[in-house]
């Protein structure tokens, strides 16, 4: 006997609430957690958000003086901080962080926000850029959690991996990013698929545009200055963008609920519905949107945003506010 779908959806609904009700959530106060690329932007926003909870903090950048700024701002509200300087592209860095994690003891949470963004025409691209954005965005996570591993499996632990909703749908002028957070987007669900017998549980979320204040932070590649001032100007929208804050309670949210998936924020979860319902049409429009950015720059120099700034992205007061907010004022990346 065939049951109407009416009756299906609404058990799909009801087992999915209960599922909600029934699974058990982490408690954060004075737990080890590890977050990568934490000394800025959305990590930053992040280590607040989880130092609010009571955990204790292991941060790991590339740059020891944005590290120790996060880390004092943090102190003085009470957190207890550490800090690891490393380059997580390094194959030899995953062994380095977990010798200096060591001295809070075994690791309870996991969270790989680290991040490089890569923005211009495919032209423009070579296949090292897309090999640098794979070792940050998939191989890095891959290493930390290897290495972890049996700390996570005593503790009963978490991993959470920051990708992006370009990790769903592949946009114009992003594309060796999005390639590499499709790969950190399989990666999550192969890794709880395997992990969850042993006790882990990995989550994956998929935030769209936040304004973190990171824009001046992406390698631009094309017509310099339109193309940062494009994404620039986008990335710091009001109706598009979510406030970094927010984005955080909503990431942890998710951690501590242990979601499988979590799409970050309305535009992201649109446009992730628009790929999964009209995957031609979703195509077709971003096809016609590739049509209107800037064409390909004469050669395939690499330019920070920082550099290229012009009055134009200078003087956004949102831009502005987010970078000071979210320690993005220099002029490394993490």
């Amino acid at each position: 006997m065939r049951l109407p779908k009416r009756l299906l959806l609404t058990a799909g609904a009801l087992a999915l609430a209960g599922r909600r009700a029934l699974k058990p959530t982490a408690d954060l106060r004075g737990k080890h957690v590890l977050i990568t690329g934490g000394s800025r932007g959305l990590g930053l926003a992040l280590a607040r958000e989880l130092a609010g909870r009571g955990a204790r903090l292991t941060l790991v950048a590339r740059t020891r003086s944005d590290l120790e700024t996060a880390a004092a701002e943090l102190r003085a509200k009470g957190a207890e901080v550490q800090v690891v300087a490393a380059d997580l592209t390094w194959a030899e860095s995953a062994e380095q962080v977990r010798e200096a994690a060591a001295n809070f003891g075994d690791l309870d949470v996991l969270v790989h926000n680290a991040r490089l963004i890569q923005t211009g025409p495919l032209d423009n691209m070579t296949e090292e850029d897309f090999r640098d954005v794979m070792e940050i965005h998939a191989f890095a996570p891959l290493r930390l959690v290897q290495t972890f591993l049996p700390q996570l499996r005593r503790r009963q632990g978490r991993v959470l991996l920051v990708s992006s909703v370009g990790g769903k749908v592949a946009v114009p002028h992003l594309v060796p990013y999005s390639v590499s957070k499709f790969a950190s987007v399989g990666l999550g669900q192969g890794l709880r698929a395997e992990l969850a017998a042993q006790g882990v549980t990995v989550t994956t979320v998929c935030p769209g545009l936040m304004r973190t204040g990171s824009a001046r932070q992406a390698t631009v590649k094309g017509q310099h200055e339109r193309e940062y001032a494009l994404f620039a100007t986008l990335a710091n929208l009001p109706v598009l963008t979510l406030a970094a804050d927010e984005a955080a309670r909503r990431i942890v949210q998710a951690l501590v609920r242990g979601d499988a998936e979590a799409m970050i924020g309305g535009p992201a979860l649109l446009l992730r519905s628009a790929q999964a319902l009209a995957p031609q049409l979703t195509a077709d429009v971003l096809a016609l949107s590739h049509r209107f950015l800037p064409g390909p720059g004469a050669t395939d120099q690499p330019r920070l945003g920082a550099e290229v700034e012009t009055p134009l992205t200078e003087n956004n007061p949102l831009k502005r506010a987010a970078e000071e907010r979210y320690n993005e004022e220099g002029g490394a990346t993490n």
